[in-house]
């Protein structure tokens, strides 16, 4: 499948009693896993799933306006976050570059 372009998003994972959270802070999508590795691949799954559904409606462009969301043309290299501190020992936040496909 072809690439349209490409966004940054910013993930938070954070253990909650014996289960892990994930949340993407652009999408507002979050999901669990009771393994980290488990919690990153649901999460994934669920960012694909919401900007394919954005764009089946017609609202991936509203949307990324709205929340300020930058689509690139080429993959930006260029992935760091700023992380406010405190963290704790279960919480961790990375970002990572996301593929936006044509559909």
């Amino acid at each position: 499948m072809k690439s349209a372009g490409y966004i940054i998003v910013t993930v938070k994972f954070s253990k909650e009693g014996r289960r892990w959270v994930a949340y993407c802070e652009e999408l507002g999508t979050s999901t669990f896993g009771h393994s980290l590795p488990e919690a990153q691949s649901k999460l994934k799954e669920a960012i694909l799933l919401h900007l394919n559904t954005l764009e089946k409606v017609g609202e991936r462009e509203r949307f990324f306006k709205d929340n300020k969301i930058t689509m690139y043309h080429n993959k930006p290299k260029n992935t760091e976050v700023t992380v406010c501190a405190p963290l704790y020992k279960k919480t961790y936040i990375r970002s990572f570059v996301q593929p936006i496909h044509a559909v």
